[in-house]
């Protein structure tokens, strides 16, 4: 594979991911088909539709239309462009988020009030391997290396650490509020468990959600593993820090499983 295609290539409605991660999850013989010959495949953030392959000269279209998609002309110019300056990640405007959000009613005296910060999300993110259900795992370049070595140390130490999310989009997170608004819940009552799209770490690609074999995800019992023992002693050697202790400022129940990298605290291991 070309160190490129190692890469996931961000815009604000369009993603273009590698095809071959994405063979075994087509949703339909066609897409297998067309992905099977592919280099690229250009997704719809919004449904996570595939919307057509790329070859690097010419597209596939996998859906009628495509001339007419929203996104797909600054997806193609973002695969063109170079996404850091000075080691500096670029990342997407804020721009369209903010309009999303005022439609639920939100806006900055959310983050004001819970001590978050709109996060945007970067133009590039790289591969870290694999996550427990076989799902690619996206995270910003040096967080991804931060999270294998990480591994690779743990796992000669006994332990086995799982990703179980890392990467997520706004779009994901808007995803879930359309959801849950269509079922007839309030936005006050998804704010109880759900942070606002574009509040959350995962969206920068520095945050992973970890679990270790035989434990289920996302839960408070993930603290009584020696996995967790063993990042509480040696996480912040790699730069990572969990993000949501008990009684933290911003009201968010406790989250062992929840770390996020940080690159000013990362150590000689980094």
């Amino acid at each position: 594979m070309h160190a490129l295609d190692w890469h996931l290539v961000n815009s604000p409605l369009v993603e273009a991911l590698p095809a071959r991660l994405l063979r075994p999850r087509a949703r339909a013989n066609a897409d297998a088909r067309a992905l099977a010959q592919a280099r690229w495949c250009l997704r719809r953030k919004r449904d996570g539709r595939f919307l057509a392959t790329f070859d690097g000269w010419r597209l596939h279209a996998l859906v009628a239309g495509l001339d007419h998609e929203p996104g797909l002309g600054e997806l193609l110019a973002a695969m063109d462009a170079r996404h850091e300056r000075a080691g500096v990640p670029a990342l997407l405007p804020l721009d369209g988020l903010r309009e999303r959000l005022a439609a639920l009613g939100l806006d900055e005296a959310y983050g004001e009030r819970t001590g978050l910060a709109l996060v945007a999300e970067p133009a590039r993110l790289e591969f870290a391997g694999f996550d427990r259900y076989r799902r690619p795992l996206w995270l910003l370049e040096p967080a991804a290396r931060a999270w294998r070595r990480m591994q690779s140390v743990a796992r000669a130490d006994g332990i086995a650490l799982e990703a179980i999310s890392g990467y997520r989009s706004h779009d994901y997170q808007l995803g879930i509020f359309e959801r849950k608004l269509a079922r007839g819940l309030a936005v006050d009552e998804i704010l109880a468990v759900n942070a606002a799209p574009g509040y959350s770490e995962h969206h920068g690609g520095r945050a992973i959600d970890i679990g270790c074999p035989g434990e289920p995800p996302a839960e408070e019992s993930f603290e009584s593993t020696r996995a967790f023992a063993w990042l509480q002693a040696h996480a912040g050697s790699f730069g990572f820090a969990m993000s949501y202790p008990r009684g933290n400022p911003h009201g968010i129940t406790y989250e062992p499983w929840h770390w996020c990298w940080h690159p000013a605290s990362a150590g000689a291991q980094s």
